[in-house]
């Protein structure tokens, strides 16, 4: 059963739950890039001749970002048909197959895997799986790049809910648990608030900054902690695959992350 409506539904996800992505204009992906960049600002690989993979990459705006930003050896793959010939229009690189399935034959392959808006839709056995076979298909010292639902947000249960195929809900100090449960470590978390490029957006990202400050203040008033300091609906994590193994006996206090200043980072 479970296969069976995932099977159904993802047959026609983007014309029945996306249909405007059917018709995305180069100026679409490119404003969608720009507030990405902004984003991923320093987690990027620093060679272009770096191999990227964009897992569940939907119609393919992460593949528009890395071929513009110079990379030219980028993969795609999805399980949606409707998805991933969207995205063969932005690069042809694009495979319609299941992530697990094309994860596990591309052992060490990769120098930057992202996965924006996937991790949700796993159950939580998938997840354990999915990230270990991220690790894998990474080599050593790569990357891997995530955005999700934000639990920790006042809209958590919104952006939680909203798609029937979501099945899982993380918080910043969640997934970096189980990113560390995977062996991938270096955990960093960036909030995907607004992106400034106009008087209006400059108003609204300063209205913004003083909400998720009031939101602060609320944690510190009843829990004592601002909590991971990031509140935005969905945010931004990247972890590594050690050079080298973890040592045997690490403590999840020795890598789990601290809160300096608006962001996560390992200390």
């Amino acid at each position: 059963m479970e296969s069976d409506y995932r099977t159904r539904i993802y047959a026609r996800y983007t014309s029945e739950k996306l249909p405007h992505l059917l018709d995305s204009t180069e100026t679409d992906y490119e404003h969608w890039a720009a507030a990405c960049r902004r984003r991923l600002r320093g987690w990027l690989p620093s060679s272009r001749e770096a191999r990227c993979l964009d897992v569940a990459c939907g119609h393919g705006n992460l593949l528009y970002l890395l071929r513009e930003a110079g990379y030219h050896n980028i993969s795609g793959v999805d399980v949606s048909p409707e998805q991933a010939a969207v995205a063969r229009k932005v690069w042809p690189d694009v495979k319609c197959e299941n992530v697990l399935d094309y994860l596990s034959s591309h052992a060490e392959k990769f120098d930057l895997i992202t996965g924006f808006d996937i991790i949700e839709h796993l159950h939580k056995t998938e997840i354990i799986e999915f990230l270990d076979l991220v690790r894998k298909a990474l080599r050593p010292g790569g990357t891997v790049i995530l955005q999700t639902p934000n639990a920790e947000s006042p809209w958590g249960s919104m952006h939680r809910y909203h798609d029937f195929t979501h099945e899982t809900g993380f918080d910043p100090a969640s997934l970096a648990h189980v990113l560390l449960v995977a062996g991938l470590t270096e955990f960093e978390v960036r909030a995907c608030g607004p992106y400034v490029h106009g008087a209006a957006s400059a108003a609204r990202a300063a209205l913004w900054k003083m909400i998720s400050s009031g939101l602060a203040v609320w944690n510190l008033a009843e829990t004592g902690s601002r909590g991971s300091g990031v509140y935005t609906r969905v945010f931004l994590a990247r972890a590594q695959r050690p050079a080298e193994p973890l040592p045997r006996g690490t403590r999840s206090e020795d890598v789990l992350p601290r809160i300096v200043g608006p962001a996560v980072v390992l200390g």
